[in-house]
C-alpha cells in the first residue's frame, strides 16, 4: 500500500514500505548505489515523517520479502511472540521511540519485549533517531553470555584478539596472538581469520590455539574462523573447537552465497553443543554480518543495507550466538563513503542487534580506499564504549596484515580501560592479575614470566 506525507503543501508519495523504509534510511552510498535511497534530506525528512506515523502492526501484515520464497522471512514471521509485542502493539514507529528513550523503560522492559519486535521493526525505529538516541537506549540493554568466561556485563568491554597471518603460519599466529595478550586483549576470543579454509589448516589452527590457552590457562575461548562445512568436519576428526563461527546475511539468497542455509546452521550448532568444551549450557555459535552483504551478493529485493543488515540479526539469534559482530566499514566505501557514516552505523547495528537481545560486538574498521582514518574509529570506538558494546576486536598496530584492512590496536582497548574504565570480562580479569600482566589497579605492568616461558618453548624468542 501506498505512504505519503506532507512538507510546505509538497507531497511525498512512497509507493510501499520497502520504498518507505529505504527513503527514510540517513544517506548512505549502498543505498545510492542501488538506486533506492531519497533523493535529497527533503525527501528523506518526508520518508521518515512518515516513517514514525506508521503502526508497528503493519510489519505484521506487510512482509518486505515474501516468506513463501524467503526463509529468513519465515524465520522472522515464526521468532515473533504475540504476547511479547502487546505492551507495545498501539505504538507506532514514533511512539517505539519515545517509549524506548523514557528514564522508565530500563533492561526488565527491553527484555520483556525482545521477541515481539522484528527486525525491520527495529531497523524503521533506528532510522529516526539520533546517535545520542541510539547510544542512549543501547546503554541501557545488557546482553551476557559465556563459555569459558563471562560477556556483557554493564560497564565492562572486551576484546576479540585477531592474531591474523598471511600464509597461515603456525608461528606468526602464536606471536600476534601473545602480543595481544600482553597487552590485555582476547577474553571475548583468540580468533584467527585462515587464509585457506582446508581441513587440515583449520585442525592446526585451532590445535594452536587451545595449546596456548591450556598451557597458560586462560579463561577465554578460541576459534578459527572458517565455514561451518569445515568446522564440521573438524570435529567429526575430534579438533578442539570451542566456537563455530559463519557470516550470515539477511536473506536466504544472500546466505545461499555464504554457502549455508538455516538447517546447516542448525547441524554446525548441534555440533558445536556436542563437544560440550564450556560451562553447562554455553553458547556454542560465533556469527558476523556487514552492511552490504546482501547488496554485493545482488540478493537485497531491493530493500535498504540496514534493514538487510537487522534481518541477519533474526538468524543469528536463532541459536543464540556467544558473539556476534558487524565488521561495519570492511566492505567498502561502496556501501559506507565514509567516516560519518561508518560511524553511524556502527551505532544502528549495535542499537538494533542489543534490542533484539544479541551480545553485539563492532569491528570497528575501515578500508583503505574509504574517506575515512584512525580518528574516526577513534569517535566510533568511544562512542560505542558509552553504549555499552559487549566487544571489538583488536590486532597489532590495527593494521591487519591478512585481510588488509584497517581495525582497532590492542593499543585502543588499553585506552578503554584506562580512561573510559571499561574492564575485561571478570574472569579474564582476574587471570590478568594472577598472572602478573596488570597489578591490583588493573594497570598494565609487563611481561610476566608464564607468557616469557611459553615464547622460549615455542621458539618464538631465545631462551
Amino acid at each position: 500500500m501506498p505512504y505519503k506525507t506532507t512538507i510546505e503543501n509538497t507531497v511525498f508519495r512512497f509507493d510501499d514500505l520497502k520504498q518507505l523504509m529505504a527513503k527514510a534510511t540517513p544517506e548512505r552510498s549502498g543505498d545510492q548505489l542501488a538506486g533506492i535511497a531519497a533523493d535529497g534530506p527533503v525527501e528523506r525528512l518526508a520518508a521518515q515523517m512518515a516513517l514514525a506515523d506508521l503502526p508497528l502492526k503493519t510489519f505484521l501484515s506487510e512482509e518486505l520479502i515474501p516468506s513463501e520464497t524467503d526463509e529468513v522471512s519465515q524465520l522472522i514471521a515464526d521468532q515473533h511472540d504475540a504476547k511479547a509485542f502487546s505492551s507495545i502493539s498501539s505504538m507506532t514507529v514514533g511512539d517505539l521511540r519515545e517509549w524506548l528513550l523514557r528514564p522508565e523503560t530500563g533492561q526488565r522492559q527491553l527484555e520483556a519485549v525482545t521477541f515481539g519486535l522484528t527486525p525491520e521493526m527495529v531497523a524503521a525505529v533506528s532510522k529516526i533517531m539520533r546517535l545520542q538516541d541510539l547510544i542512549s537506549v543501547s546503554a541501557k540493554r545488557e546482553v551476557v553470555t559465556r563459555f569459558r568466561n563471562t560477556i556483557g556485563i554493564s560497564g565492562r568491554l572486551s576484546t576479540r584478539n585477531q592474531p591474523n597471518h598471511p600464509t597461515d603460519d603456525s608461528r606468526g599466529i602464536a606471536a600476534s596472538a601473545i602480543d595481544g595478550l600482553l597487552m590485555g586483549s582476547g577474553d571475548a576470543v583468540i580468533g584467527v581469520n585462515p587464509a585457506t579454509d582446508s581441513t587440515e589448516d583449520y585442525i592446526r589452527i585451532v590445535s594452536l590455539l587451545d595449546e596456548l590457552r591450556e598451557r597458560l590457562a586462560i579463561p577465554t575461548q578460541t576459534c578459527c574462523l572458517g565455514h561451518v562445512t569445515t568446522a564440521i568436519r573438524a570435529i567429526e576428526a575430534g579438533a578442539p573447537v570451542d566456537l563455530v563461527f559463519q557470516s550470515v546475511a539477511g536473506s536466504q539468497k544472500a546466505n545461499a552465497g555464504f554457502g549455508v542455509d538455516l538447517a546447516l546452521l542448525r547441524e554446525a550448532y548441534d555440533a558445536g553443543r556436542s563437544l560440550k568444551r564450556g560451562m553447562p549450557d554455553a553458547n556454542v555459535m560465533y556469527f558476523e554480518t556487514g552492511q552490504g552483504a546482501a547488496l554485493s551478493a545482488d540478493a537485497h529485493f531491493g530493500v535498504d543495507q540496514q534493514t538487510m543488515e537487522v534481518r541477519a540479526y533474526a538468524v543469528a539469534r536463532e541459536f543464540s550466538p556467544l558473539l556476534i559482530n558487524t565488521v561495519v566499514g570492511f566492505i567498502g566505501p561502496e556501501y559506507l563513503f565514509n567516516g560519518k557514516q561508518i560511524i553511524r552505523a556502527g551505532l544502528e547495528d549495535h542499537f538494533c542487534g542489543k534490542l533484539l537481545g544479541l551480545p553485539m560486538g563492532v569491528d570497528v574498521c575501515y578500508t583503505n580506499h574509504a574517506d575515512a582514518d584512525q580518528e574516526d574509529m577513534d569517535t566510533l570506538l568511544t562512542l560505542l564504549c558509552a553504549a555499552n558494546v559487549n566487544f571489538v576486536i583488536t590486532v597489532p598496530g590495527a593494521d591487519d596484515i591478512m585481510l588488509n584492512y584497517q581495525s582497532l590496536s590492542h593499543h585502543d582497548a588499553v585506552y578503554c580501560r584506562e580512561t573510559l574504565g571499561r574492564l575485561p570480562a571478570p574472569e579474564f580479569e582476574q587471570w590478568l592479575m594472577s598472572v602478573g600482566l596488570t597489578n591490583a589497579d588493573g594497570a598494565l605492568v609487563g611481561a610476566p614470566a608464564a607468557l616469557t616461558g611459553y615464547l622460549q618453548h615455542s621458539g618464538l624468542i631465545g631462551a
